[in-house]
Formats: C-alpha cells, structure tokens, sequence
C-alpha cells in the first residue's frame, strides 16, 4: 500500500509525488473558493437590530436659512434707514423712495415688513407734506427672516411731489409741493421701529 511519505509503484516516485502535489493543489483552490464565497473579502456586515429590521439615517440639515421662523426680533436689534434714489431732483422728476432693515443683533429673526406696517413721512422744515398713511389702500401683512447684518430693502416707489390729505384721497387733482431747490425730508417707520435720521432731499 502507498503512505503519503513513501509512494509505491511502478514508475518513478517523482511521478507520484507530483501527482499528489497535484491533487493537493486542487483541493487548496476548492477549499479558497468555497471560503471566498463564505467570506467575501472587503465587505462588512450590516448591523442589525434584534428583530433584523433596518435603521433609518438622519437626512442632512438644510444649509440655507438656520433662523427658526417663531423667533421674532428682539426690541432694539432692527434699525431702520430711509432711501432716496437721489439727492437732487430737477423740475418735473419724481423721487424714489424706499426703506432698508438691518437686524442687527447675531442671530437670524422674524421681523414684519409687509406694506400694512410701513409708514414714510415727508416734511418741510417743520410742516408735514404727506405721509403715506394717509390714502394708503389695502396692504397684505408679510414678516421675512433678517440675517445679521444684512439690510433689506423694500421695492422703491414713486412719489409725485404732491401734498397728501386723507380727505382727499378719491380727488384727481392735489396740490403740488414747491420746488426751486426747496429741501424736504423723508422720515420712515416699519413695524412701530422709526428711522434714527431723515434722508433729506432738494427739488428743483
């Protein structure tokens, strides 16, 4: 009988041995395959719970606006600025004008803007010429979220240099403001918060 050290036979024992060597060969790859098949390398088991259901990930937070909308802003941290799209208006041109909010604390806010709580004011020395209140329509209210330090401004609108009455608001024809260089003043409010300062203005 052959023994694994010393092979019996006919031809040569090299012949045996590498038959053996062969055979052993073959039976290493079968025996790789089968644990490449039970452990594929590189992989990692999926951890499951107890009851083997599947654990739901976290989306990843919105990187735009963090402020959340329920906090309004804190009395003082909103300053308002009245604006001008000049400084000097010739015969006939009609001035521009607008506001701007800044928040000016560190933290994002809620502040209302809408038109229902805007209020401009222009005045002569010490006499009131209009204000835009007094024949205002309708306004739809709207808050925005302020960002620290950045201003906002509302969409600029025309005035057309005349003197308003809240009597007269249906009337076609209302008195025309003096021009020649006369200075006027713009004083602006948002929200019950009023402008430090007026933007002054001269119409020719």
């Amino acid at each position: 009988m052959s023994t694994f050290r010393n092979p019996v036979g006919p031809q040569p024992s090299s012949t045996y041995w590498r038959r053996r060597l062969m055979v052993i060969l073959g039976l290493v790859a079968v025996i790789v395959v089968i644990v490449l098949i039970a452990v594929r390398p590189g992989s990692t088991p999926a951890a499951t719970t107890g009851d083997d259901k599947k654990t739901n990930t976290a989306a990843p937070a919105d990187s735009g606006k963090a402020a959340d909308p329920e906090t309004p802003c804190a009395p003082g941290v909103v300053t308002v600025e009245a604006i001008t799209d000049a400084g000097d208006y010739i015969a006939g041109q009609q001035p521009l004008l607008s506001l701007s909010v800044t928040n000016t604390g560190t933290a994002a806010c809620t502040f209302a803007v809408g038109a229902d709580v805007q209020k401009y004011t222009i005045t002569s020395g010490t006499e009131q010429i209009w204000t835009s209140t007094d024949c205002q329509a309708a306004a739809t209210p709207e808050s925005r979220v302020l960002e620290p330090g950045v201003a906002l401004a509302t969409t600029p609108f025309t005035w057309d240099r005349t003197r308003s009455d809240p009597a007269a608001c249906e009337s076609t024809e209302r008195a025309p403001v003096t021009g020649g260089g006369a200075s006027y003043h713009l004083a602006v409010a948002i929200n019950g918060v009023e402008s430090a300062d007026t933007k002054q203005f001269l119409l020719n």
